[in-house]
């Protein structure tokens, strides 16, 4: 017997050839379709579709949901983090943030990691596999299920290189853009990669509107290669390159992400090179105060380094802002609650 397939993988195409092979009219696909994203908890409770339709589609499919292995609210923002666990036993982290213009949430793309940056506790035992886009869109059902409200920005800066699972992702942002799906605009998705130079350009060429996000933490090879091994393979001159193309092609600005870490990377010398390096270009820094990580003797940025690196931007013309900290009570940075679980899924 063939294992059945998460219905949540598949595109209006997708289902429009499957069941024109089965023998039903192409239109039903969208009738389907709406279903699925209507969050219908199983395939009978789909009234205006055919009962043939509804049994031959629960011998076929699943509706792909995850269950809540975990969930943690912190006490001293609106943060909650989840721990999701799919039908193969996997787990994977998201964190819902609330704002004032609605409810973010940041999800993971990938189940482990295989980057293996330096501050991050989502490289813990490696890449497992990657995740299929319907489970990323699952992750947002499943948070919207829990709190009975819409999720309106979606961050794919969770678990994982979401660029080293491109085809999915993409797939995954056509999808939950769809306006008889979960309809969210591209423009309130940000998705942020390590630096994989070929896909930023793919990227650029596709121009789906959505906010790319850069994980830079260093101005410099040395550094950035001691903290990010696919600098290695992509160097800030490349990944540079990379970003001006995309700036060109889309006309829209790139946000750079940088991890102030104590006494590595948050000197004012570090801040002259980043200011250098990104004069003049469309762009936004977001310094952000590096998480505590167990295992790792990386430790966060005093205030006064924090605030006096922003300034040192600013005299090169750079913007930056310095991210909130949300969640620092519930382990909200990724990984280390799924590491847990593994370790121990009783004990989370």
């Amino acid at each position: 017997m063939s294992k059945k397939r998460n219905i949540k993988d598949m595109s209006p195409q997708e289902l429009e050839v499957y069941l024109t092979g089965k023998g039903f009219p192409k239109f039903r696909a969208m009738q389907l379709f709406e279903w699925i994203y209507k969050d219908a908890a199983d395939f009978e409770a789909m009234s205006n579709l055919p009962q043939n339709m509804r049994e031959k589609l629960a011998q076929d499919f699943t509706l792909g949901r995850a269950q809540i292995a975990a969930k943690r609210s912190s006490k001293e923002d609106d943060t909650v983090k989840y721990l999701l666990c799919f039908e193969d036993g996997n787990a994977v982290e998201c964190v819902l943030m609330k704002y004032s213009y609605g409810r973010t949430l940041c999800i993971s793309t990938q189940i482990g990691c295989r980057m293996a940056c330096e501050f991050c506790a989502s490289a813990y035992g490696g890449l497992v596999r990657n995740m299929t886009c319907g489970e990323m869109l699952e992750e947002v059902m499943a948070v919207s299920r829990d709190i009975g409200e819409r999720i309106s920005n979606i961050v794919l800066m969770g678990t994982g290189e979401p660029f080293d699972n491109y085809k999915e992702v993409i797939k995954f942002l056509q999808l939950v853009n769809h306006d008889k799906g979960l309809n969210v605009g591209m423009r309130h998705i940000t998705i942020s990669t390590s630096g994989i130079v070929p896909r930023i350009i793919e990227f650029a060429d596709a121009d789906l509107q959505c906010t790319l996000a850069i994980s830079l933490h260093a101005a410099d090879d040395k550094t950035r290669g001691i903290l990010m091994p696919v600098n290695k393979k992509y160097n800030i001159a490349k990944l540079m390159e990379a970003c001006r193309y995309y700036i060109q092609k889309t006309n829209k600005r790139i946000t750079f992400e940088y991890a102030l870490i104590k006494d590595i990377n948050d000197n004012p010398e570090e801040a002259d090179k980043l200011g250098k390096l990104l004069k003049g270009m469309l762009c936004h820094v977001n310094l952000i105060p590096v998480n505590q990580v167990e295992g790792k003797e990386f430790r966060k940025a005093p205030k006064e380094s924090i605030n006096r690196f922003k300034n040192k931007l600013a005299e090169y013309g750079v913007e930056a802002t310095v991210r909130r900290e949300l969640g620092s009570d519930i382990e909200a940075a990724c990984g280390q609650l799924r590491q847990k679980y593994m370790e121990n899924p009783y004990n989370v």
